[in-house]
């Protein structure tokens, strides 16, 4: 029984590593990890231990409903990013470069931030109520900004091992705030009030256009996984429901998942098991 339990954990694992990371998952760990030199942060910061909770899977899904939230965001995803093509590829480049950005070298995490900011200027156009947009835009990019590590907080506060306290929650809004200068974000908050005046401040703007329904549906109804992947992405799906504001869940149309707060902690500890096995 032992046995076949161990074997069912480092199975779990070593999907949800392949899927977030790659197949090439431990040749990036090895670079972003071991490579010798300066980095911006530590063990002791407040964004190492946020950014390596198991939390950010659950938070990673409210970060996206959220964001689809901005028509011009929206367009930007829909329009550039394939994700409905290629969404494992998009999930491990995003996640590869908030890893390099988080605990890589500070000379490896400047070469992601050029990377995605060549990216970006490419990623213009008119969004679903014809506006003009770019991807570049410091005042789009502080929305995707806050929305993201929004998430990320609330996650990591209702389901991570190590909730922070108050002052280390607003150090970690600051911190996270190091690379986004960086890519082009300006007047980003500081502190977790200055989140949240910040995420209301762009209420005026957000709508759920087709496209980020169609988004939500991919999401939390279509996702791409084999059968016997599903319940276990079904149970982040519903607590990456939870963790968003109403208002949002409104605006998408999506209504509070039974016991959805529940099945978040379930799927958030699952998958902190199964990595547990891997390293």
């Amino acid at each position: 029984m032992a046995e076949g339990l161990q074997l069912l954990q480092r199975r779990i694992g070593e999907a949800v590593r392949e899927k977030v990371a790659g197949a090439d998952a431990v040749a990036a760990h090895d670079r972003i990890w071991n490579t010798p030199g300066e980095r911006w942060f530590t063990p002791a910061d407040p964004i190492w231990r946020v950014h390596g909770d198991a939390s950010m899977f659950a938070s990673g899904i409210t970060a996206l409903l959220l964001q689809s939230l901005h028509p011009s965001a929206m367009a930007g995803v829909a329009g550039h990013s394939g994700y409905r093509g290629d969404p494992w590829g998009r999930l491990q480049r995003t996640s590869h470069y908030l890893a390099t950005t988080t605990y890589g070298t500070i000379e490896h995490a400047e070469q992601a931030i050029a990377t995605v900011r060549t990216v970006h200027e490419r990623v213009r156009g008119k969004d679903d109520l014809g506006r003009p947009y770019r991807a570049g835009d410091p005042h789009l990019l502080r929305w995707v900004h806050v929305a993201e590590v929004w998430s990320f907080l609330t996650g990591h506060q209702r389901h991570g091992a190590q909730p922070l306290t108050p002052d280390e929650a607003d150090t970690y809004v600051a911190q996270t705030a190091v690379s986004a200068t960086l890519l082009g974000a300006t007047g980003l908050p500081g502190t977790v009030r200055e989140l949240d005046e910040t995420l209301a401040s762009y209420r005026p703007e957000l709508r759920a256009t087709l496209a980020a329904r169609d988004a939500a549906d991919f999401l939390l109804r279509e996702p791409p996984l084999p059968r016997a992947a599903r319940p276990g992405y079904q149970l982040l799906a519903r607590g990456a429901v939870d963790l968003l504001p109403g208002w949002a869940r409104d605006e998408l149309q999506l209504e509070r998942p039974v016991l959805a707060a529940a099945a978040g902690g379930v799927g958030t500890r699952l998958v902190r098991w199964g990595l547990s096995a891997v390293g």
